[in-house]
């Protein structure tokens, strides 16, 4: 079903991992090696997310920090797009972000 996401322009890569971190699937140019590493870079970096929302939650006693939706993380070419287990490599100049977001919220549902 995340194969899918690939059919969106600029998305390069794709993969899913479970809540443990366990790389699930993943498709797209990269070797099986990098998505494997994607999805554990995707996984630690959601725990650091959920754990500053958890802070900013306590500490401003403010509704709607948690849970995190997901996360972006823009390089200069390329960025990273983190929904739920799911995450994208997608290049800057070709991809729409908003897009990409949306319809990996929609995938990670199934």
């Amino acid at each position: 079903m995340i194969k899918r996401l690939l059919a969106i322009d600029g998305v390069m890569a794709v993969a899913s991992f479970r809540d443990d971190g366990a790389y699930v699937e993943g498709y797209g140019m990269l070797p099986d090696e990098q998505l494997q590493q994607l999805a554990h870079f995707a996984h630690d970096y959601k725990r650091i997310v959920q754990g500053n929302a958890d802070q900013l939650s306590m500490f401003t006693a403010l509704k709607g920090w948690t849970p995190p939706g997901g996360w972006v993380v823009r390089g200069q070419g390329m960025c990273v797009c983190s929904v739920a287990n799911l995450v994208c490599i997608a290049q800057n100049d070709e991809a729409n972000v908003t897009q990409l977001l949306q319809e990996m919220r929609e995938a990670s549902s199934y």
